[in-house]
Protein backbone atom coordinates (compact mmCIF):
# COMPACT_ATOMS: atom_id res chain seq x y z
CA UNK A 1 0.00 0.00 0.00
CA UNK A 2 2.82 2.56 0.66
CA UNK A 3 4.14 2.42 -2.90
CA UNK A 4 0.92 2.97 -4.29
CA UNK A 5 0.49 6.32 -1.81
CA UNK A 6 3.99 7.44 -2.97
CA UNK A 7 3.75 6.80 -6.60
CA UNK A 8 0.02 8.39 -6.58
CA UNK A 9 1.39 11.20 -4.66
CA UNK A 10 4.64 12.17 -6.73
CA UNK A 11 2.65 11.53 -10.26
CA UNK A 12 -0.48 13.50 -9.36
CA UNK A 13 1.75 16.89 -8.56
CA UNK A 14 2.93 16.42 -12.29
CA UNK A 15 -0.95 17.33 -13.28
CA UNK A 16 -1.27 20.03 -10.40
CA UNK A 17 -0.41 23.17 -9.61
CA UNK A 18 2.37 25.05 -12.39
CA UNK A 19 2.09 22.00 -14.29
CA UNK A 20 -1.68 21.29 -14.79
CA UNK A 21 -0.95 24.27 -17.65
CA UNK A 22 2.14 22.46 -18.74
CA UNK A 23 0.39 20.27 -21.42
CA UNK A 24 -0.98 16.75 -20.71
CA UNK A 25 0.43 14.93 -17.61
CA UNK A 26 3.07 17.81 -17.15
CA UNK A 27 4.57 16.57 -20.12
CA UNK A 28 5.15 20.48 -21.59
CA UNK A 29 6.96 21.65 -18.04
CA UNK A 30 10.86 22.05 -17.88
CA UNK A 31 12.43 20.26 -15.27
CA UNK A 32 16.24 20.79 -14.65
CA UNK A 33 18.46 18.21 -14.14
CA UNK A 34 17.10 15.77 -17.11
CA UNK A 35 18.83 14.74 -20.43
CA UNK A 36 17.50 16.44 -23.11
CA UNK A 37 16.96 14.45 -26.66
CA UNK A 38 19.31 15.70 -29.29
CA UNK A 39 19.58 15.47 -33.18
CA UNK A 40 21.14 12.50 -35.20
CA UNK A 41 20.93 9.93 -32.32
CA UNK A 42 22.95 6.50 -31.97
CA UNK A 43 20.97 4.13 -30.84
CA UNK A 44 22.35 1.16 -29.35
CA UNK A 45 20.59 -2.08 -29.60
CA UNK A 46 18.93 -4.06 -26.88
CA UNK A 47 20.00 -1.21 -24.49
CA UNK A 48 17.82 1.19 -25.67
CA UNK A 49 15.14 -1.61 -25.37
CA UNK A 50 15.23 -0.70 -21.83
CA UNK A 51 14.92 2.11 -19.19
CA UNK A 52 16.73 5.31 -19.58
CA UNK A 53 16.44 6.99 -15.73
CA UNK A 54 18.36 10.23 -17.03
CA UNK A 55 15.40 11.28 -18.55
CA UNK A 56 12.00 12.45 -17.34
CA UNK A 57 9.31 10.01 -19.46
CA UNK A 58 9.64 7.36 -21.07
CA UNK A 59 7.24 4.45 -22.72
CA UNK A 60 6.71 1.14 -24.17
CA UNK A 61 3.41 1.03 -25.72
CA UNK A 62 1.49 -1.74 -27.77
CA UNK A 63 -1.75 -1.94 -29.30
CA UNK A 64 -3.58 -4.78 -31.30
CA UNK A 65 -6.53 -4.92 -33.59
CA UNK A 66 -7.58 -8.31 -33.36
CA UNK A 67 -10.89 -10.82 -34.35
CA UNK A 68 -12.10 -13.97 -33.51
CA UNK A 69 -13.22 -16.83 -35.90
CA UNK A 70 -16.88 -15.21 -36.34
CA UNK A 71 -15.43 -11.62 -37.53
CA UNK A 72 -15.92 -9.90 -34.09
CA UNK A 73 -13.17 -7.17 -33.86
CA UNK A 74 -11.58 -6.28 -30.56
CA UNK A 75 -8.80 -3.94 -29.37
CA UNK A 76 -6.54 -3.98 -26.76
CA UNK A 77 -3.62 -2.00 -24.90
CA UNK A 78 -0.73 -2.64 -22.97
CA UNK A 79 1.45 0.13 -21.67
CA UNK A 80 4.24 0.39 -19.24
CA UNK A 81 5.33 4.35 -18.06
CA UNK A 82 8.11 5.53 -16.46
CA UNK A 83 8.15 8.74 -14.75
CA UNK A 84 11.41 10.31 -12.76
CA UNK A 85 11.91 12.38 -9.71
CA UNK A 86 15.13 12.47 -10.28
CA UNK A 87 17.73 11.61 -12.87
CA UNK A 88 18.70 8.20 -11.10
CA UNK A 89 17.82 5.12 -9.49
CA UNK A 90 18.16 3.69 -6.39
CA UNK A 91 17.16 0.66 -3.71
CA UNK A 92 14.03 0.25 -2.43
CA UNK A 93 11.50 2.26 -1.66
CA UNK A 94 13.56 5.80 -2.24
CA UNK A 95 14.02 4.79 -5.77
CA UNK A 96 13.03 8.21 -8.24
CA UNK A 97 11.76 5.71 -10.84
CA UNK A 98 8.20 5.27 -10.79
CA UNK A 99 6.21 3.00 -13.27
CA UNK A 100 2.25 3.44 -13.89
CA UNK A 101 0.46 0.83 -16.41
CA UNK A 102 -2.15 0.48 -18.05
CA UNK A 103 -4.52 -2.18 -19.61
CA UNK A 104 -7.38 -2.36 -21.80
CA UNK A 105 -9.56 -4.53 -24.09
CA UNK A 106 -12.37 -3.06 -26.24
CA UNK A 107 -15.45 -4.48 -28.26
CA UNK A 108 -17.88 -3.28 -29.83
CA UNK A 109 -20.52 -2.30 -26.86
CA UNK A 110 -17.57 -2.63 -23.92
CA UNK A 111 -14.65 -0.97 -22.75
CA UNK A 112 -12.56 -2.69 -20.13
CA UNK A 113 -9.48 -1.26 -18.57
CA UNK A 114 -7.10 -1.13 -14.95
CA UNK A 115 -4.07 0.44 -13.72
CA UNK A 116 -1.32 -0.29 -11.86
CA UNK A 117 1.21 2.03 -10.08
CA UNK A 118 4.39 0.42 -8.81
CA UNK A 119 7.79 1.66 -7.23
CA UNK A 120 11.29 0.35 -9.51
CA UNK A 121 13.34 0.10 -6.69
CA UNK A 122 10.88 -2.53 -4.93
CA UNK A 123 10.87 -4.92 -7.98
CA UNK A 124 7.32 -4.48 -8.76
CA UNK A 125 8.00 -2.69 -12.25
CA UNK A 126 10.68 -2.53 -14.12
CA UNK A 127 12.37 -3.18 -17.54
CA UNK A 128 15.22 -5.60 -18.26
CA UNK A 129 17.19 -6.23 -21.80
CA UNK A 130 19.05 -9.49 -21.34
CA UNK A 131 16.68 -11.35 -21.56
CA UNK A 132 14.04 -8.27 -22.48
CA UNK A 133 11.35 -8.52 -19.90
CA UNK A 134 8.87 -5.31 -18.99
CA UNK A 135 6.66 -5.58 -16.36
CA UNK A 136 4.27 -4.15 -13.38
CA UNK A 137 3.04 -6.56 -11.07
CA UNK A 138 1.83 -9.48 -12.83
CA UNK A 139 1.55 -7.83 -16.29
CA UNK A 140 4.19 -8.70 -18.55
CA UNK A 141 5.72 -8.28 -22.18
CA UNK A 142 8.77 -11.05 -22.38
CA UNK A 143 11.21 -11.56 -25.48
CA UNK A 144 10.98 -15.34 -26.71
CA UNK A 145 12.97 -14.23 -29.77
CA UNK A 146 15.24 -16.39 -31.61
CA UNK A 147 19.32 -16.01 -30.78
CA UNK A 148 20.60 -13.03 -33.00
CA UNK A 149 17.44 -11.48 -33.72
CA UNK A 150 16.23 -8.71 -32.05
CA UNK A 151 14.82 -8.43 -29.03
CA UNK A 152 11.12 -7.04 -29.69
CA UNK A 153 10.97 -9.42 -32.59
CA UNK A 154 9.40 -12.07 -30.67
CA UNK A 155 7.26 -11.16 -27.37
CA UNK A 156 5.04 -12.84 -25.51
CA UNK A 157 2.01 -9.71 -23.62
CA UNK A 158 -0.23 -10.46 -21.02
CA UNK A 159 -1.92 -8.63 -18.51
CA UNK A 160 -5.83 -8.43 -16.42
CA UNK A 161 -8.06 -6.80 -14.93
CA UNK A 162 -11.88 -7.00 -13.76
CA UNK A 163 -13.72 -8.80 -16.22
CA UNK A 164 -11.19 -9.07 -18.82
CA UNK A 165 -7.60 -10.39 -19.45
CA UNK A 166 -5.46 -11.01 -22.55
CA UNK A 167 -2.19 -13.57 -23.59
CA UNK A 168 -0.87 -12.75 -27.17
CA UNK A 169 2.09 -13.94 -29.06
CA UNK A 170 3.46 -10.96 -30.92
CA UNK A 171 5.82 -11.96 -33.55
CA UNK A 172 7.08 -9.00 -36.56
CA UNK A 173 7.43 -9.74 -40.00
CA UNK A 174 9.29 -6.56 -40.72
CA UNK A 175 12.05 -4.12 -39.27
CA UNK A 176 11.97 -1.74 -36.68
CA UNK A 177 11.13 1.91 -37.36
CA UNK A 178 12.83 5.22 -36.64
CA UNK A 179 10.23 8.48 -37.02
CA UNK A 180 11.30 12.11 -37.44
CA UNK A 181 14.71 12.37 -38.47
CA UNK A 182 16.30 9.00 -37.59
CA UNK A 183 14.31 8.82 -34.46
CA UNK A 184 14.46 12.51 -33.01
CA UNK A 185 11.27 13.29 -33.31
CA UNK A 186 10.37 17.11 -33.01
CA UNK A 187 7.27 18.12 -31.54
CA UNK A 188 7.03 21.44 -31.92
CA UNK A 189 9.61 24.50 -32.72
CA UNK A 190 11.86 25.45 -30.37
CA UNK A 191 13.68 22.14 -29.69
CA UNK A 192 11.15 20.07 -28.51
CA UNK A 193 11.34 16.46 -29.10
CA UNK A 194 11.48 13.12 -27.97
CA UNK A 195 13.41 9.76 -29.33
CA UNK A 196 10.90 7.66 -30.91
CA UNK A 197 10.95 4.16 -33.29
CA UNK A 198 8.36 1.99 -33.22
CA UNK A 199 8.18 -1.85 -34.14
CA UNK A 200 4.85 -1.65 -36.64
CA UNK A 201 4.77 -5.30 -38.21
CA UNK A 202 3.51 -7.62 -35.49
CA UNK A 203 1.20 -10.59 -36.45
CA UNK A 204 -0.21 -11.20 -33.32
CA UNK A 205 -2.18 -14.51 -32.25
CA UNK A 206 -3.50 -15.88 -28.97
CA UNK A 207 -6.44 -15.60 -26.65
CA UNK A 208 -8.86 -12.71 -25.18
CA UNK A 209 -10.87 -13.81 -21.94
CA UNK A 210 -14.21 -11.90 -21.16
CA UNK A 211 -16.54 -12.14 -18.57
CA UNK A 212 -14.98 -16.07 -17.96
CA UNK A 213 -15.37 -16.61 -21.45
CA UNK A 214 -11.83 -17.65 -23.76
CA UNK A 215 -11.94 -16.36 -27.50
CA UNK A 216 -8.99 -17.18 -29.85
CA UNK A 217 -8.05 -14.13 -31.61
CA UNK A 218 -5.93 -13.17 -34.28
CA UNK A 219 -4.86 -9.90 -35.82
CA UNK A 220 -2.10 -6.99 -36.28
CA UNK A 221 -0.25 -5.47 -33.94
CA UNK A 222 2.18 -1.89 -33.11
CA UNK A 223 4.69 -0.97 -30.53
CA UNK A 224 5.77 2.27 -29.99
CA UNK A 225 9.31 3.20 -27.95
CA UNK A 226 9.55 7.10 -26.64
CA UNK A 227 11.61 8.90 -24.22
CA UNK A 228 12.12 12.54 -23.44
CA UNK A 229 12.13 14.71 -20.95
CA UNK A 230 10.39 17.96 -21.88
CA UNK A 231 8.03 16.43 -25.23
CA UNK A 232 5.83 18.72 -25.54
CA UNK A 233 5.83 22.85 -25.59
CA UNK A 234 3.92 24.70 -22.63
CA UNK A 235 1.97 26.20 -24.70
CA UNK A 236 0.56 22.41 -26.19
CA UNK A 237 -2.50 21.11 -23.93
CA UNK A 238 -2.87 17.23 -25.89
CA UNK A 239 -2.28 15.17 -28.89
CA UNK A 240 -4.33 13.49 -31.49
CA UNK A 241 -2.15 9.82 -32.58
CA UNK A 242 -2.95 7.68 -35.28
CA UNK A 243 -1.14 4.25 -35.74
CA UNK A 244 -2.78 2.56 -39.03
CA UNK A 245 -1.99 -0.21 -40.67
CA UNK A 246 -3.25 -0.35 -44.65
CA UNK A 247 -4.91 -3.62 -46.49
CA UNK A 248 -1.85 -2.77 -49.05
CA UNK A 249 1.01 -3.70 -46.83
CA UNK A 250 1.78 0.34 -45.94
CA UNK A 251 1.26 1.86 -42.40
CA UNK A 252 1.02 5.58 -41.25
CA UNK A 253 1.92 6.99 -37.67
CA UNK A 254 0.88 10.48 -37.98
CA UNK A 255 -0.37 13.07 -34.61
CA UNK A 256 -1.23 16.69 -34.32
CA UNK A 257 -0.52 18.47 -31.13
CA UNK A 258 -2.85 21.12 -29.85
CA UNK A 259 -1.93 24.24 -29.21
CA UNK A 260 -3.75 26.85 -27.28
CA UNK A 261 -1.61 30.09 -27.89
CA UNK A 262 -0.54 29.56 -31.30
CA UNK A 263 -1.18 26.96 -34.71
CA UNK A 264 -1.27 23.14 -34.18
CA UNK A 265 1.86 21.00 -34.73
CA UNK A 266 1.49 17.72 -37.23
CA UNK A 267 3.74 15.14 -38.00
CA UNK A 268 3.35 11.75 -39.52
CA UNK A 269 5.17 8.47 -41.29
CA UNK A 270 4.48 6.73 -43.84
CA UNK A 271 6.04 3.36 -43.26
CA UNK A 272 6.70 0.93 -46.72
CA UNK A 273 5.67 -3.10 -46.67
CA UNK A 274 9.47 -3.26 -46.58
CA UNK A 275 9.71 -1.08 -43.63
CA UNK A 276 11.44 2.44 -45.76
CA UNK A 277 10.13 5.32 -43.99
CA UNK A 278 9.73 8.84 -45.64
CA UNK A 279 9.13 11.37 -42.51
CA UNK A 280 6.42 13.86 -43.52
CA UNK A 281 7.37 17.39 -41.72
CA UNK A 282 4.60 19.75 -40.33
CA UNK A 283 1.96 20.81 -42.43
CA UNK A 284 1.90 18.18 -44.73
CA UNK A 285 -0.44 16.17 -42.82
CA UNK A 286 -4.31 17.66 -42.63
CA UNK A 287 -6.20 16.03 -39.54
CA UNK A 288 -10.22 17.06 -39.55
CA UNK A 289 -12.51 16.35 -36.33
CA UNK A 290 -16.06 14.99 -37.96
CA UNK A 291 -18.23 13.84 -34.87
CA UNK A 292 -18.22 14.35 -31.69
CA UNK A 293 -19.58 11.87 -28.97
CA UNK A 294 -20.31 12.61 -25.02
CA UNK A 295 -17.44 10.39 -23.37
CA UNK A 296 -17.77 10.23 -20.07
CA UNK A 297 -19.86 13.70 -19.58
CA UNK A 298 -17.45 15.65 -22.07
CA UNK A 299 -17.17 16.05 -25.47
CA UNK A 300 -14.18 13.80 -27.38
CA UNK A 301 -13.81 14.01 -31.26
CA UNK A 302 -14.32 10.04 -32.21
CA UNK A 303 -14.62 10.40 -36.18
CA UNK A 304 -11.41 11.93 -38.11
CA UNK A 305 -10.49 12.77 -41.89
CA UNK A 306 -6.84 12.32 -42.41
CA UNK A 307 -5.45 13.73 -45.45
CA UNK A 308 -1.92 13.39 -46.93
CA UNK A 309 -2.04 15.11 -50.80
CA UNK A 310 2.01 13.88 -50.73
CA UNK A 311 0.72 10.16 -50.73
CA UNK A 312 -2.89 10.48 -52.56
CA UNK A 313 -4.31 9.49 -48.97
CA UNK A 314 -7.75 10.79 -48.28
CA UNK A 315 -9.32 8.90 -45.44
CA UNK A 316 -11.82 8.64 -42.84
CA UNK A 317 -11.51 6.70 -39.34
CA UNK A 318 -14.55 5.35 -37.55
CA UNK A 319 -13.84 3.59 -33.65
CA UNK A 320 -14.78 0.33 -33.03
CA UNK A 321 -16.29 1.80 -29.61
CA UNK A 322 -17.29 5.46 -29.18
CA UNK A 323 -16.36 5.22 -25.30
CA UNK A 324 -13.20 3.52 -24.86
CA UNK A 325 -12.14 6.48 -22.53
CA UNK A 326 -9.58 5.52 -19.38
CA UNK A 327 -10.53 7.00 -16.51
CA UNK A 328 -6.98 6.91 -15.39
CA UNK A 329 -4.65 8.79 -13.10
CA UNK A 330 -4.58 11.20 -16.55
CA UNK A 331 -7.47 10.58 -18.28
CA UNK A 332 -7.36 10.00 -21.89
CA UNK A 333 -8.93 8.16 -24.94
CA UNK A 334 -7.47 5.14 -26.61
CA UNK A 335 -9.57 2.50 -29.38
CA UNK A 336 -9.34 0.94 -32.43
CA UNK A 337 -10.27 2.27 -35.66
CA UNK A 338 -11.51 1.12 -38.60
CA UNK A 339 -10.21 3.27 -42.16
CA UNK A 340 -12.37 3.70 -45.19
CA UNK A 341 -11.93 5.71 -48.53
CA UNK A 342 -8.65 6.21 -50.42
CA UNK A 343 -6.97 3.55 -48.57
CA UNK A 344 -8.71 0.93 -46.09
CA UNK A 345 -7.38 -0.86 -42.61
CA UNK A 346 -7.31 -0.55 -39.00
CA UNK A 347 -5.47 0.92 -36.66
CA UNK A 348 -5.67 2.86 -33.16
CA UNK A 349 -6.25 6.20 -32.14
CA UNK A 350 -5.14 7.82 -29.07
CA UNK A 351 -6.23 11.90 -27.90
CA UNK A 352 -5.19 13.43 -24.97
CA UNK A 353 -5.76 16.86 -23.27
CA UNK A 354 -9.82 16.14 -23.45
CA UNK A 355 -10.33 15.60 -19.56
Amino acid sequence: MRAWIVTLAALASLASGPASAQGFAGLGLEVEGFAVPAPDPDFDFPADHGAHPEYRVEWWYVTATLEDAEGNAYGIQWTLFRSAMRPETGPGWGDPQLWMGHAALSTATAHYHDERLARGGVGQAGVRTSPFRAWIDEWSMISHAEAGADALSALHLSAAGPGFAYALDLTAEGPLVFHGEGGFSVKAPGGYASYYYSQPFYRVSGAITLEGREIAVTGQGWLDREWSSQPLAPTQDGWDWFSIVFDGGDRLMAFRLRDREGPDFTAATWIGPDGATEALPDGALRLTPLEEADVAGRPVPVRWRLQLPARGLDIETTPLNPQSWMPTLFPYWEGAIAVTGSHAGRGYLEMTGYE
